[in-house]
């Protein structure tokens, strides 16, 4: 058997390539597609995309990005016929191996979205793992699977894989240059917009811990 896997960085998946993307999600083929998300353009110098975060600086976003990122998984997750994961390798291998191999068995398009450190965060690469565990722990970059198979199980197709967040974003993100020059520049923005980036967090945590409730039963009809 033949394994198809289109792999690009967030710069293709979220911005310019989306509506390719978008096509071949929809297209229903057994096609795979893995995204190494370093949440910025990185190898054309560092320009913000829209997987870019709130409140990190790039080009194009100097005085850092109003907006917030894209969530490229949950727009798949709405076809409800794409298995979509979001992973990071630093935080949960276990998981990782996991989404990569119930994407690869899935007869249909998958999604897999992987958290990639990278040189344009302003980190210490050695610390890479660390700084993904951080992500995921902050709220960041909550960790979940999407297996449409579960649908006619019973079962809810949304398996949310991390625990709710357990540290402020700050400690995640003022471990970067990205975040942190902005402090310098102008903090006053750096404090509003890292105030919005926390609501963004328990706002996302809030929508996909609903969606990973367990479905109750109908109610039973009366005679």
């Amino acid at each position: 058997k033949r394994s198809v896997w289109i792999m690009g960085g967030d710069g293709w998946a979220y911005d310019i390539g989306y509506g390719g993307l978008d096509h071949v999600l929809a297209s229903g083929r057994n096609v795979n597609v893995l995204v190494l998300d370093t949440e910025v353009y990185s190898n054309t110098g560092g320009q913000a995309s829209k997987s870019t975060p709130r409140g990190a600086v790039a080009k194009f976003a100097a005085s850092g990005k109003k907006m917030g990122k894209k969530d490229l998984a949950l727009l798949a997750v709405s076809y409800g016929s794409v298995y979509v994961a979001r992973v990071a390798m630093g935080a949960n291998p276990r998981q990782t191996l996991r989404a990569l191999v119930e994407a690869e068995a899935y007869d249909g398009p998958s999604l897999v979205i992987a958290y990639s450190h990278c040189i344009a965060h302003g980190i210490n690469m050695e610390h890479g793992f660390k700084q993904q565990k951080l992500a995921v722990d902050s709220g960041h970059w909550p960790l979940f699977r999407f297996n449409p198979n579960l649908s006619g199980t019973g079962q809810n197709p949304f398996q949310l894989d991390s625990k709710a967040p357990s540290v402020p974003l700050k400690d995640y993100t003022y471990n970067e240059v990205r975040y942190r020059m902005l402090t310098h520049s102008d903090p006053v923005e750096a404090e509003r917009l890292m105030k919005l980036g926390q609501e963004d967090v328990r706002r996302r945590w809030k929508q996909y811990e609903d969606m990973a409730a367990p479905k109750s039963a109908p109610a039973a009809q009366g005679g």
